[in-house]
């Protein structure tokens, strides 16, 4: 009944209450060793449209193989957590810099964006990520979700399948090479 309870029942991953829970021991454990902890939110991009198009069978097929692509993904201390509806987040212990956040953000983007087979054809989706750091961007669990969805939103009005920091620039999924400054 715990697993039930602290997992989403359609992707097997954590839900918002295990991640919840997660942020705040995160966040503890890093300000007693003097670390940092790093959040990524991710929202799919183009996700309505692949329910309205192809049904919502072919919606959790989709969130079935995003949630697996993460899984696949994590490294042996990270986490991977369903928030809800076509919302992700990846938390990231003693997170070194934005240099190796940024890989981690363009593995997920790429990942993301690899279609699914669906009944009835292949669907197609991207991902915009916000990230944010403990303790440089936020001094406590609740700031650190809401810097990360801020720079999530950010990257969304940037024009999408993007990923960005908290108080930094944007990059498209694609890569570095057009890199917008925009503070969040």
């Amino acid at each position: 009944m715990e697993h039930e309870a602290t997992h989403d029942q359609l992707t097997g991953l954590p839900n918002r209450r295990y991640f919840n829970d997660w942020v705040s021991r995160s966040v503890s454990l890093a300000a007693r060793n003097k670390g940092r902890v790093a959040l990524l939110l991710t929202d799919l991009d183009g996700f309505k449209h692949v329910n309205d198009r192809l049904g919502h069978d072919a919606g959790d097929e989709v969130l079935r193989a995003v949630a697996n692509r993460l899984q696949k993904l994590s490294r042996g201390s990270d986490f991977a957590v369903r928030l809800g509806g076509d919302e992700f987040a990846v938390m990231i212990p003693a997170a070194q810099g934005h240099d190796e956040l940024s890989v981690v953000a363009r593995r997920i983007n790429a990942s993301v964006a690899e279609p699914v087979p669906v009944a009835g054809g292949t669907a197609k989706v991207g991902a915009s990520i916000g990230i944010a750091i403990y303790p440089d961007d936020a001094g406590d669990p609740e700031a650190l979700v809401k810097a990360a969805d801020h720079a999530m939103y950010r990257a969304k009005e940037a024009g999408r399948n993007r990923y960005g920091f908290f108080g930094r620039g944007f990059v498209p999924a694609a890569g570095t090479a057009n890199r917008e400054r925009m503070e969040c």
